[in-house]
């Protein structure tokens, strides 16, 4: 009997292959890739010599029989993506001829190994969105990746709504760079207070970052005219509340302010920006001259 061996490979950065999986490619029979000519590019790094077969979402349905009569067979084979950890959709593979991935092609694959009781061993490594969340600096006590974000509306819909009932805070996204700004505005739209951690072309030359609340990260990230290249890991943590529950308003929060330090309306802007960071300073802004205008009439 052979061994599936499903193996993390790096997401841009090379050193960030382990020497077991280095190790593991050159002995196993052959190997499983989405693209035989990014993973070529990884093997000759390597100096691995093993043979390349293409498996990938539009394939692996019909291959899935003869991998496994090879590994019933003795022959031991190994699964890689294009980036990152097998069966787990990361950013590398964004699109495959012209289709959004739902999750890496390894999935079925395993799933036949396991019903059919052949070996399967996971070669660890690096996955963009443990990276992400790990980097986040927020709650990482529980957490649930989505993938890539839902395009069509009524699935943004949906998600939004599990998402506010859900008892868990932290979520993980994968997205384009095509559609990273319209996507964190549908989420600054339907939450207050949300916290998120952008993280922009992981592990790569270029790597950007970006923390805080998600009004000042949509401006940051709007404002950079490189936006538009790379792919994006992000991480939000909600607030328990929702903009359409919030009893006070920021509006509020300023005329209280004023009220408890006998001070002016901009002393209460530049107070509320120090005390309360889950606000965007554009927010607080807006808020004030709100308030000068209904003090106006």
């Amino acid at each position: 009997m052979g061994i599936l061996y499903v193996v993390a490979t790096p997401i841009g950065n090379l050193s960030d292959i382990t020497s077991r999986a280095i190790d593991t490619l050159k002995e196993v029979d052959y190997i499983l890739c989405e693209d035989t000519r990014t993973s070529l590019k990884l093997l000759n790094h390597f100096d691995i010599k093993q043979k390349l077969v293409s498996y990938h979402k539009f394939n692996e349905n019909e291959r899935v029989d003869s991998i496994l009569s090879d590994l019933k067979n003795g022959i031991n084979i190994a699964v890689i993506s294009d980036a990152g950890t097998p069966c787990i959709n990361d950013p590398g593979e964004v699109i495959v001829r012209g289709t959004p991935c739902i999750n890496d092609p390894g999935e079925v694959i395993v799933r036949a190994c396991r019903n059919n009781n052949v070996p399967v061993f996971g070669i660890g490594g690096i996955s963009a969105c443990i990276t992400a969340l790990s980097i986040s600096g927020l709650d990482t006590s529980s957490f649930t990746f989505y993938g890539f974000f839902p395009r069509e509306k009524k699935d943004q819909n949906k998600l939004i709504e599990e998402i506010k009932s859900s008892k868990v805070n932290t979520y993980i996204f994968y997205e384009s760079p095509k559609r990273i700004i319209k996507t964190l505005e549908v989420l600054n739209a339907n939450f207050l207070n949300l916290k998120i951690s952008v993280s922009k072309e992981l592990t790569k030359l270029h790597e950007k970052n970006y923390y805080g609340n998600i009004s000042d990260v949509l401006e940051m990230i709007k404002n950079d005219d490189k936006s538009s290249v790379g792919e994006y890991t992000f991480v939000i943590e909600k607030d328990s509340f929702v903009k359409e529950e919030v009893s006070c308003s920021i509006e509020a929060m300023l005329v209280d302010i004023v009220v408890k330090n006998n001070c002016t309306l901009k002393e209460a802007v530049d107070i509320l920006n120090k005390e309360n960071s889950s606000l965007s300073k554009k927010e607080i802004y807006n808020a004030s001259l709100n308030l000068k205008d209904m003090f106006n009439k």
